[in-house]
């Protein structure tokens, strides 16, 4: 499949790297010396990106020569759905440019990311994804422009789907939905979350809403549920979710209608729907990041405690699942000790509240929903003292490199993997929270009286003749409009979009165990059904949870996961 030289231009890759392919194929003797290995990639999303940087770096000064075909049938190469620079600027980050640590590649023309901004940066203040996805597609275009200049690496970008990947001889087959085919020593999977099947909550309600002239509808693409939202006026909408992804929706129902906030509270336009109702499970909003540096660097680690910590985490990922939570409790106590001692809290406390965290991840957060709302924009403000919940969830937040760096090349068995990764997506309540500003804007709305938390602990939802009935403790609301904000687990049974299905029935794709995601080592490489290395075929990201953690992080997108699949395809190619 020879490349193109309208292939580049389309794609808007520099003649540069057409030029080093026309040389490269101009020097015969240089052709039988050194053989050209070919890799696909599916899916150009973040992940995507940060693996072909880490290649791109470890290829500077080799003779080795690579052909990469990127298959993305999305808009925006390296930015990905979620970072779109088409989505609404209200859609923003949980992570404040302080803390964007997204390391460029050395002798990137972009640089950082506040570097690449244009504007002085409010270090305290969260940046929109469209934002960020302009940077990522920025630093796409450097590296096909400059980065892949250094090395003998030509690429493409492919705009479609992909429908099946099949063993070939000496490598992997890949069929396009159009049909056409191409051959590959290497393929790597960076799909981030791929179509699944309706859980039947939602399919039942999909179906109810066709026959009852009800709606149902997504939160992202954040556009689309902004036009959706513009014939809502007046209309009772709830919204399935109460994590992150319910502050956009939040926006996208009000801020984008018109609406605005200001000190005093939410000014409506007139054009909002008239009542708004978030549930999920245990009704509960994530708590607030703090404020600001200041503030937040109170609960700094030091230099100690952290390698303390990847001491113990490393023991705890080898060991056995009883074993595992008192390696990382140990190295959290003195460090949550040393923070609130100002407060008085006595270290059995904090060893209680982590063993009943351990036991049973969230549950001992029991406050009714809008008390929890409001003491977590006390708590980010500083205007309380620490508790020992947001205190260990931000200490966990800044060791997130760390714990991942001593999880993700551990090969942790399938139960202590779970015992952690529970631990971990339990602290998200805390770890992973959305701005203060975010959560005071859910607080403006339920004054104004447009957004009401009565029901938002799981309640009861019946069909109606005009939608659905939710029901908690007697009382009951109507509503005609459901918007999901649920992010569906990386379960690997409810996988419906190609080519993954396929792979699975092969057995090349596997799931570590019944309750977590597929089984990879840590060079991003497949196990299949029988244990064994897939050779040639990898996987990055949250598919892969359980042989990985802490997946949903954009860091995690350009960390030593990306590293380890690079260097894995160095030594695999020279073997």
């Amino acid at each position: 499949m020879p490349f193109l030289l309208r292939d580049f231009v389309t794609c808007g890759l520099s003649l540069a790297v057409v030029r080093l392919y026309g040389r490269a194929k101009d020097m015969p003797g240089r052709e039988m010396q050194v053989k050209t290995a070919r890799i696909a990639v599916i899916g150009f999303g973040p992940r995507g990106l940060g693996a072909l940087e880490a290649l791109a770096h470890r290829l500077i000064g080799t003779e080795r020569r690579i052909e990469i075909d990127i298959y993305e049938p999305g808009p925006h190469p390296g930015a990905g759905p979620n970072f779109a620079p088409s989505e609404p600027a209200y859609c923003l980050l949980n992570i404040p440019n302080r803390d964007i640590a997204i390391r460029p590649p050395k002798g990137s023309r972009v640089g950082h990311f506040a570097q690449w901004q244009d504007r002085p940066v409010d270090p305290d203040s969260f940046p929109s994804r469209a934002e960020m996805g302009r940077y990522l597609m920025a630093r796409r275009d450097d590296l096909f422009a400059q980065g892949f200049t250094k090395t003998g690496v030509t690429c493409r970008v492919l705009p479609a789907s992909v429908a099946r990947i099949s063993p070939a001889a000496s490598g992997w087959r890949v069929q396009s939905e159009s049909g056409s085919e191409a051959r590959y020593d290497e393929v790597l999977l960076t799909l981030g979350q791929p179509s699944v099947a309706l859980d039947a909550q939602w399919a039942e309600w999909q179906e109810h809403a066709a026959r009852s002239g009800a709606e149902v509808a997504q939160a992202y693409p954040a556009a689309k549920l902004r036009a959706q939202a513009a014939t809502w006026q007046g209309k009772h909408v709830a919204i399935r979710g109460l994590g992150l992804s319910t502050y956009d929706v939040l926006r996208g129902l009000t801020m984008a209608l018109g609406g605005r906030f200001d000190t005093v509270g939410y000014h409506a336009s007139g054009r909002e729907p008239s009542r708004i109702l978030p549930f999920s499970l245990n009704g509960h909003p994530p708590f607030p990041k703090p404020q600001n540096a200041a503030f937040d660097a109170l609960f700094d680690p030091t230099p100690e405690e952290t390698a303390g910590f990847s001491q113990a985490a490393i023991a705890a990922v080898g060991t056995r699942p009883e074993a595992a939570p008192s390696l990382i409790s140990d190295a959290l106590l003195p460090v949550v000790v040393r923070i609130l001692t100002p407060q008085n809290v006595r270290a059995e406390q904090i060893e209680n509240w982590l063993d009943a965290e351990w036991s049973d991840p969230g549950a001992q957060d029991q406050s009714p929903p809008l008390e929890t709302l409001r003491h977590g924009i006390d708590l980010a403000a500083g205007e309380v003292a620490p508790s020992i919940g947001y205190t260990v969830g931000q200490v966990w937040r800044k060791w997130q490199d760390a714990w991942r760096a001593a999880f993700n090349p551990g090969n942790a068995c399938p139960q202590t993997a779970k015992r952690l990764i529970d631990f971990d997506e339990g602290l998200k309540r805390y770890s992973y929270g959305p701005p203060l500003s975010s959560a005071r804007e859910l607080l403006a709305l339920i004054d104004a009286e447009l957004v009401d938390l009565s029901f938002a602990t799981n309640p009861e939802i019946t069909n109606s003749a005009q939608g659905w009935t939710l029901q908690v403790e007697g009382h009951a609301a109507e509503v005609s409009v459901i918007v999901d904000a649920v992010l569906p687990a990386p379960n690997l049974s409810g996988i419906v979009g190609p080519p993954l299905p396929d792979l699975i029935s092969q057995g090349f794709l596997s799931p570590l165990s019944s309750d977590l995601a597929a089984a990879t080592a840590p060079d991003g490489t497949l196990r299949g059904r029988d244990g064994r290395p897939v050779p040639g075929l990898c996987l990055l990201g949250r598919l892969a949870l359980g042989s990985v953690t802490a997946v949903d992080s954009l860091h995690d997108c350009f960390g030593q996961s990306a590293d380890r699949w690079a260097q894995g395809v160095i030594d695999r190619l020279s073997g």
